[in-house]
Parts: C-alpha cells; structure tokens; sequence
C-alpha cells in the first residue's frame, strides 16, 4: 500500500455510515480511492459545482451571458454565480444590492436555473444531462429537484467532474479560468459552517480557499483551491498547485465531525501525493 493509498484509506475511519474517496491527478486518473465507487450519495450544495458548469456550458452556447440581466434589478447572471446578487439564503428577500457583500444563496442559483430554463427550453436537469453528465460519461449523476442543492452522484461520476475541472474538455479553458478566478473581489461574508470571512472569495459557482480560515480544506491547500462542500457531509476539491482532486461523499450530514476531519485529511492526502 502507497502513502496514498494509506491517507485516503483513513477517511473510513471516519464516524460516518459510508464514505467513498477519490484522489483524481491532472491527467484525469484515480490515483487512490476507498469505498464504493458506485454508491450514490446526495450531494446538498455540491450540486452548485455541477449546476454552474452546466451554466457556463450555456454561456459559451450563447443561451446566458454572464452580463446578462438576472434576478434583482441590477443583478446579473454572474451575480448569481458569484452569490452576490443580495438574495437571502432560501428566499427572495434581498439583504444587500448587487455586488455590495457575498451572501451565500440557494435561491440565487434557483433563479438562475429558471433563467436557463425559459432561454433554452429545457428543464434544468436535462440540460445538465446532455450537456455536462452524459458526454463526461457521469452516468448515475442527476441535479434532482434543486440546481441549488438537490443533486445525486457517486464518487466514480465526480471523479469524471474532476477530471474535467482539471483538463476540460466541455468549455473552453480560458472560460473555466473566469471560472476559478475571484469575481467581485474583497466582499465580506460568511462562509456556511465556517463564520464570517473577511474576503469571502468566490468565483463563478465555485468557492475559492483563498486566505480563508478556518475552511474546510487543509491548512496546506494553495490559495488557488476550489470546489465546494455540502451539508450532506460531501466536499470536492480541486489544488492547481497539487496537480490534484479530492472527491469526499458520505451520508452523514455535515457538523462539527467534518471540520474536525476534512482538513488534516486533505493535508494528509497532499503530503501523500508530495512525497510520491
């Protein structure tokens, strides 16, 4: 057993009733995996990772524009994505106008769902399908009822997501560089289960480490990390600087057993892949 092997193996000692692990390289291969593979977890707010690829499928479709009036007067699509459109977490109340603070939003990326929906003419979830799940090959991956938090998918599927997050094929690189890069920078805000954020980074659909702390990544994850975590006890990161993916299902909802354990975990799977 490698280094790697034996640091993701101790995500099953976790006190969880499942968990299923995946470190995904920059070439797209499963260097490491504990659990099954093929068991199907809910994923709660991770499905915004999957709900904003599909978004960004859409921008380079030509069916959204980032610029493109959404939501609040003054919001536009990338307010949504960026969770700075001043929506409240699960309603329509607004909070903030547009691009004043970072609150995080289900509702936000509800609206945007909709939005899509009423461009294209095709229900969100089919949208996602044909255009992000089915040519990566995610076969047991669906959004549900929710582009907000109501998705499902196995460790083996968000490997394949992974892989592309890292080397994509579906969009342009340069789109998926807006991506990852801090849209509406130095905003406040609080990060859900980890407090408030002094500069709550954010990119399009995906939280950015940055210089977060606490978070839920590791303490030697790069600044450049992102990816998501969700209340389901699921998280998927992705480290330029590792030339690394870290996918984390489980069915336990998250609490403070996971900020106790996700982040020596992923500092033990970096000092693994480091050392290998």
């Amino acid at each position: 057993m490698t280094a790697l092997d034996e640091a993701v193996a101790a995500s099953q000692d976790w006190d969880v009733p499942h968990a299923s692990v995946a470190v995904v390289t920059a070439d797209g291969a499963v260097a490491a995996s504990a659990g099954d593979q093929d068991r199907v977890y809910r994923l709660a707010s991770v499905t915004k990772l999957l709900s904003a690829y599909a978004a960004l499928v859409a921008v380079e479709e030509g069916a959204l524009a980032l610029d493109q009036p959404a939501g609040p007067p003054g919001a536009t699509v990338e307010h949504l994505l960026a969770h700075t459109a001043g929506y409240d977490f699960s309603s329509s109340e607004l909070r903030a106008a547009p691009g004043e603070r970072r609150l995080y939003s289900n509702t936000g990326f509800e609206v945007l769902a909709d939005l899509l929906e009423s461009e294209t003419g095709i229900a969100f979830d089919a949208y996602a399908h044909e255009a992000v799940f089915a040519p990566l090959g995610m076969s047991h991956t669906t959004i549900g009822d929710s582009a907000a938090a109501g998705g499902s998918s196995t460790s083996a599927d968000l490997a394949l997501f992974a892989a592309e997050l890292q080397r994509p094929r579906l969009l342009d690189p340069a789109t998926l560089d807006r991506a990852t890069g801090v849209s509406f920078p130095g905003r406040r805000g609080v990060l859900p289960g980890f407090g408030q954020q002094a500069e709550n980074d954010w990119g399009l659909g995906l939280e950015i480490r940055g210089t977060k702390s606490p978070h839920w990544t590791g303490s030697q994850n790069s600044p450049e990390t992102f990816g998501h975590f969700g209340q389901a006890g699921t998280f998927l990161w992705v480290d330029p600087r590792a030339g690394a993916a870290l996918v984390a299902l489980t069915d336990r909802p998250f609490g403070p057993w996971a900020a106790d354990a996700w982040p020596p975990f992923s500092d033990g799977v970096l000092a693994a892949l480091a050392a290998d």
